[in-house]
């Protein structure tokens, strides 16, 4: 089963997969690529890229408008993450908090800095960070952040998640683009923009490439954020136009 996304909701895609109790794996190919995995109907894992898990299917957008899905049976293993009919009114509750959290926060990779539990030490940390080291959902503690930004408890910083990757880039476009021709695996994306790049230049350049498949431990959030990032900055701006 295969399809256009303009053609045939998402939804309506994944209850036919849960009333027919297929086992498979299905995937979307949209803005945020990701994949859900199902046995007798039931989501049993899924995720963007290499990021797994209840996280990653819940910052997945429930209904893209645009893309392309197809669903394989195959064999899969694993237990519910939950009943059905909850696991998705969680999912869709989500997927349509974090465009309103993001607003605010930007993305889970951005730094925040303030007078909170996590975030109250000289470098501030960022939102996955704080969720790790909590051992909390991320959702929930971009919630937190975002209504501490919202009561003037955390400030965010320009330093985002992302910054410490470093890369080594291969092939024509690593002699090509200017951001590539400075990556040598040895200094990292927040050293290049303090060395001049603009942040947006180089975030550009993480998610084409993304897009182009580089791929590496991290891919998926990385991705993810990028793209919240992206949007808000495409919005923030059509809003100052």
């Amino acid at each position: 089963m295969q399809g256009l996304l303009s053609d045939l909701p998402l939804i309506g895609v994944m209850e036919l997969i849960n009333g027919t109790r297929q086992t498979g794996v299905l995937e979307v190919q949209s803005e945020v690529p990701y994949t859900v995995a199902y046995v007798k109907g039931e989501v049993v894992a899924g995720g963007i890229l290499d990021w797994m898990g209840v996280d990653a299917i819940h910052a997945s957008p429930m209904l893209p408008d645009s893309g392309t899905f197809a669903f394989e049976l195959k064999p899969v293993t694993g237990a519910a993450l939950g009943p059905y009919d909850h696991f998705m009114t969680d999912w869709a509750r989500a997927s349509d908090e974090w465009t309103q959290i993001c607003a605010v926060i930007g993305s889970p990779s951005r730094v925040f800095q303030g007078d909170i539990s996590l975030f109250n030490d000289m470098q501030g940390r960022s939102v996955r960070a704080a969720a790790r080291q909590a051992d909390m959902p991320l959702f929930q503690v971009a919630q937190l952040v975002a209504e501490a930004v919202k009561d003037g408890k955390v400030d965010p910083t320009e330093r985002y998640a992302w910054f410490g990757l470093r890369l080594r880039p291969g092939g024509k476009r690593a002699a090509i683009h200017p951001i590539a021709r400075a990556l040598d695996g040895e200094v990292n994306l927040g050293q290049l923009i303090e060395q001049g790049f603009a942040l947006n230049d180089v975030r550009e350049y993480l998610l084409g490439e993304l897009r182009l498949g580089l791929r590496f431990p991290g891919s998926g959030w990385v991705m993810r954020d990028l793209i919240w990032e992206q949007n808000q900055r495409r919005i923030q701006g059509g809003s100052s136009a």
